[in-house]
C-alpha cells in the first residue's frame, strides 16, 4: 500500500493559547495548527476541534465541539486558525498549594473527504493566566498565577537519569515526591536537557511550575581559566532549530512558567537575539490589565496569539539576570554548603530578593550507600580536630567522586552530625546525617518564608534530585529512596503554616493563600527527656491575613528558670471550632551554645507504641493507613489537639497527602463512610480487618523520629542485601510523637510481581529499633 494512502493530511505542531477578560470570567480559546497534504490532489478537509472536561468517574462532558471546512493544495503546508472558543468561567488550572489542578481534554482530528479519518492530535490544556515582573519592594522576580502572587519555593532539577532511560513512571514519581514536598516549580537547569513530554505532562497533573532553560551554561561554555568557549554551542543553527523545535514541544503545558537563554550565562549575542525576537510576547501578553482591550479589538488590531511560536510566556537571557540574584549576572547565588540553622533567619543571610540556587547536603540512608558502592565506600569520614575548635571531615576517596559535601565548614559552622556524639559506624552516620538533613532543610525553606514579600519572593534549592548516585544536595536518591530532608522541606512549605523563627525564637504563622485564616489558636509545648511538659502555652485565637507572614508571640522557655540543655517543641495551628489541625511542627533544640549529645542515651529508652494498620490491595498496588500512639502516657486533657485529625485539603486524586483523620476509634459505620468507603472504590480487595501491634516499654518520654520503610519478604535473605521495596509515598515520615499522641500516616507503593511486602518501623529510641507492623 503507498505510504499517502495511510495519511493523506497531518496535523502538525498545533498551538493552544488562553486569554482572560473581566476578572477571569470570560475566557477564550485561541488554537493554530499546520496541515500538511502529502498527495498530489487537492485535499477537501473537515477540521474539527473538541473541549471536554471529564466530570465523575469517566463521564466526560463537552465544553466544545467545532467543524471548519478547509481545502489543502498538493504537497503544500499551511497553517490554520479557527474561530476563537468562549468559556464563561471555566475550573482554573492552579498550581501545587493554590487550588486546584483542573485540565482540558482538547482534541484535534482532520478528516478527507473521500478518505476519512486522516490524522488527530490531543493535549490536557489548562486555563491559566500567568505573569511576572520585578517586584519594587524586593528587586526580585514575583510570579502571579491567575491574578494571585505566588511565593517561589522549587527545586532545581539536572534530568531524571544520567543514562538518559527516560520513563513515564520515573517522571510520575519524581514529579509527585516534588508535589509531596509542597514545592510550586520545578528549574530545569541549562545543563541538562529539555525533558519528555511525560515529565512536563505529570507537571501539569500535580501543579509544578517549570522554569525551563535552554542548552547554556557557564559549566561548559564562557567560563574558566583560561575562558572555554565564549561563542558555544559550535553549531548556532543547529542550536535554534533545536530550540524552536523544543518550544514547539512544550508550549502548550500550563505549566511551562517562562523561558530562560542559560545558566549562569547568556546565549551569544546572536543566539540571545533569535531567542529573544522567537519568543517575544504577543502585545495582549505584554500588559494583561483588567478589561486593557477587548477580545474583538485584539483580533482586529493584532494576529491571534496562537499563531505566535509561543507568545505568552517571558524570554529571560539567564538565571541570575532580570529579578534573579542581583539581576545582573554576577555569581550572588549559592551558598552550597552546611549551614547554622538559624543564619537562614536573619535579615543579612542573603541580600537578593530571588534566589535560583542555594545548595546544601544530601546523604541518604546506609542502605542506599551499601547497594550503591562497595566495601570500600563504606567507610564514614574521619572527624579531624582541628586547632581553632572545628571539625574537619575526611571522606574516603569513593564519597569524594560521588561529591560528597562535609556537615562542617570548619571556621563557619560546627560539624551537625558531631552535635549528636562522634558516629560509630556507617548506619550511626547515616541516622544522625538524617537528623540534620531534617533541620537543614527545614530551616532554609522557613527563614526564607519568614521574609515573604518583605524581602524575598522565592527560592529554589539546589538539588533536590540526582540523576545518579551523588551524595549531596538532594531529597531523595537515584534509587528513589527520600532523606529526612524531603520531609523537612514538606514540613516547611505547607501552604498554611506555623514555625519557629530560630533567630528570634518568636512563632510564626505563614499563610500564603489567598483566604484569610480565621478563628485559629497556635498550642505550643515544650517536653524534656524525661517525658514531662514544663511548657504549655495556647496563642489565643487569631485571623490571619492572606499572603502573610504573622509573629504571634515569644516561644521563652529558654529563658525559664531552668531550662532543660536539650528539649522537644511541638507546634499545632489549629481550629478553634473542632480542633482539627492545620499545621503541626516538631522541634528538637538545644540550649544557646549548646548540643544534642544528650540524645544518645535517650535512644535506650523503651517508649510503648500502638500501631494499627488497615491495608488494600489492588493488583501490585498497596495503599496502608498506619495509626501510630505513643502510650507512654494517658493523653493530657489540657493538651487540646493529641489526636492530630487533620484539617482535609484537596489532593490529586490518588494520594490526598493532607486529609488523614485519625478513624481507628470511630464505629464501622463511620469508617465505612468516610476514609475507607473512599479507598475501597479504588481497591478491590481488602485485608481481613483491622492489625494491630504492640511495642512494649515502660519508659516515659517522647517517641523520637520514628520512620516507615517497606521490604520485600525473603526466606533466602542474604546479609547485606538491600530488600528495600522503592518507591513508596509516605503523607509523613520521620516523625515524633510526644506522650499521648497519635499520628495517623498513609503509605502507597507498587511491589514487583510474586513479592510480599514486609512494612516496617525504626525509630531513635524504642527497643530493638526495628518493629515489623505488616
Amino acid at each position: 500500500m503507498h505510504l499517502l494512502w495511510m495519511q493523506p493530511v497531518k496535523i502538525i505542531d498545533p498551538h493552544l493559547v488562553s486569554s482572560f477578560f473581566d476578572h477571569n470570567t470570560r475566557v477564550y480559546l485561541h488554537a493554530t495548527t499546520e496541515l500538511e497534504n502529502k498527495s498530489a490532489w487537492v485535499a477537501e478537509c473537515s477540521l474539527n476541534i473538541q473541549v471536554t472536561t471529564e466530570l465523575e468517574g469517566s463521564i466526560c462532558l463537552v465544553e466544545h465541539l467545532q467543524t471548519q471546512h478547509v481545502s489543502v493544495p498538493p504537497g503544500a503546508r499551511i497553517q490554520y486558525t479557527f474561530p476563537q472558543l468562549f468559556f464563561y468561567k471555566p475550573n482554573l488550572w492552579w498550581p501545587n498549594g493554590m487550588g486546584k489542578q483542573s485540565l482540558y481534554n482538547v482534541s484535534i482530528t482532520i478528516d478527507v473527504k473521500g478518505y476519512g479519518k486522516s490524522d488527530s492530535w490531543g493535549q490536557l490544556f489548562g486555563f491559566r493566566k500567568i505573569e511576572s515582573h520585578i517586584d519594587s519592594a524586593t528587586g526580585g522576580r514575583l510570579f502571579k498565577v491567575n491574578g494571585q502572587p505566588i511565593f517561589i519555593r522549587g527545586g532545581n532539577w539536572i534530568l531524571s537519569d544520567c543514562l538518559l532511560r527516560l520513563s513515564e513512571e520515573r517522571y510520575k514519581t519524581d514529579v509527585k515526591f516534588h508535589a509531596d514536598m509542597n514545592l510550586n516549580m520545578i528549574r530545569c537547569w541549562g545543563g541538562g536537557l529539555a525533558e519528555r513530554p511525560e515529565f512536563y505532562h505529570y507537571c501539569d497533573v500535580y501543579g509544578l511550575l517549570v522554569w525551563q532553560e535552554f542548552w547554556i551554561t557557564g559549566d561548559v561554555d564562557g567560563r574558566g581559566i583560561p575562558v572555554s568557549n565564549p561563542n558555544g554551542p559550535l553549531d548556532h543553527d543547529l542550536f535554534m532549530l533545536c530550540a524552536r523545535d523544543t518550544v514547539k514541544l512544550l508550549r502548550n503545558h500550563p505549566s511551562l512558567a517562562l523561558w530562560v537563554g542559560g545558566n549562569e550565562q547568556v546565549p551569544p549575542p546572536d543566539l540571545n537575539t533569535a531567542l529573544k525576537n522567537d519568543l517575544k510576547l504577543h502585545p495582549f501578553f505584554e500588559n494583561q490589565s483588567e478589561n486593557a482591550m477587548s477580545v474583538e479589538d485584539m483580533s482586529t488590531v493584532f494576529k491571534d496569539p496562537s499563531q505566535y511560536l509561543d507568545g505568552t510566556r517571558i524570554y529571560i537571557q539567564g538565571s541570575l539576570w532580570d529579578g534573579f540574584a542581583n539581576g545582573k549576572g554576577d555569581f550572588t547565588d549559592g551558598p552550597y554548603e552546611i549551614q547554622n540553622p538559624e543564619d537562614f533567619f536573619r535579615d543579612d543571610y542573603y541580600n537578593y530578593g530571588f534566589n535560583p540556587e542555594v545548595g546544601s547536603v544530601g546523604m541518604p540512608v546506609a542502605a542506599t550507600i551499601r547497594a550503591t558502592m562497595p566495601p570500600e565506600g563504606w567507610q564514614i569520614p574521619l572527624f579531624k580536630k582541628l586547632p581553632n575548635g572545628y571539625t574537619e571531615e575526611v571522606p574516603n576517596p569513593i564519597w569524594e567522586y560521588h561529591k560528597y559535601i562535609p556537615y562542617s565548614k570548619p571556621g563557619k559552622v560546627h560539624d551537625q552530625i558531631e552535635l549528636y556524639g562522634i558516629p560509630k559506624d556507617l548506619d550511626d552516620f547515616c541516622l544522625k546525617a538524617q537528623l540534620v538533613n531534617y533541620i537543614q532543610y527545614r530551616a532554609l525553606l522557613e527563614g526564607w518564608t519568614s521574609h515573604m514579600w518583605s524581602k524575598y519572593t522565592g527560592v529554589l534549592i539546589w538539588k533536590t534530585q540526582n540523576p545518579w548516585t551523588g551524595l549531596r544536595g538532594q531529597f531523595y536518591d537515584h534509587l528513589l529512596d527520600q532523606t529526612a530532608g524531603f520531609y523537612g522541606c514538606r514540613c516547611a512549605a505547607e501552604p498554611i503554616h506555623v514555625q519557629l523563627n530560630l533567630a528570634t525564637l518568636f512563632i510564626e504563622v505563614v499563610n500564603t493563600m489567598s483566604e484569610e485564616l480565621s478563628n485559629v489558636a497556635v498550642e505550643a509545648s515544650v517536653w524534656d527527656l524525661e517525658g514531662a511538659c514544663p511548657y504549655y502555652k495556647v496563642f489565643d485565637t487569631h485571623s490571619f491575613p492572606p499572603k502573610k507572614v504573622v509573629s504571634i508571640g515569644e516561644m521563652n522557655y529558654p529563658k525559664s528558670k531552668n531550662p532543660k540543655p536539650v528539649y522537644f517543641l511541638l507546634l499545632k495551628l489549629y481550629d478553634v471550632s473542632n480542633y482539627h489541625i492545620i499545621s503541626r511542627n516538631f522541634y528538637w533544640l538545644h540550649l544557646s551554645g549548646g548540643d544534642y549529645k544528650l540524645l544518645e542515651p535517650y535512644r535506650k529508652k523503651r517508649i510503648p507504641l500502638k500501631i494499627t494498620s488497615k491495608t488494600f490491595i489492588k493488583g501490585s498496588s498497596y495503599e496502608i493507613e498506619m495509626n501510630v500512639q505513643n502510650k507512654s502516657k494517658k493523653p493530657d486533657p489540657k493538651i487540646l489537639t493529641c489526636k492530630n485529625n487533620f484539617v482535609s485539603r484537596h489532593g490529586d486524586g490518588d494520594f490526598d497527602m493532607a486529609s488523614l483523620e485519625t478513624t481507628f476509634e470511630e464505629t464501622e459505620e463511620k469508617q465505612n463512610a468516610g476514609l475507607f468507603q473512599r479507598l475501597c472504590r479504588q481497591f478491590s480487595r481488602e485485608t481481613d480487618g483491622l492489625k494491630v501491634a504492640e511495642v512494649n516499654g515502660s519508659d516515659v518520654g517522647v517517641a523520637f523520629f520514628l520512620n516507615f520503610s517497606v521490604h520485600a519478604m525473603k526466606t533466602d535473605h542474604k546479609e547485606g542485601e538491600d530488600t528495600r521495596i522503592l518507591p513508596v509515598h509516605y503523607s509523613d515520615n520521620y516523625f515524633s510523637l510526644v506522650p499521648g499522641e497519635e499520628m495517623s500516616i498513609k503509605i502507597s507503593f507498587q511491589v514487583p510481581q510474586g513479592v510480599t511486602p514486609r512494612l516496617t518501623l525504626r525509630g531513635w529510641n524504642y527497643h530493638n529499633g526495628l518493629h515489623t507492623v505488616l
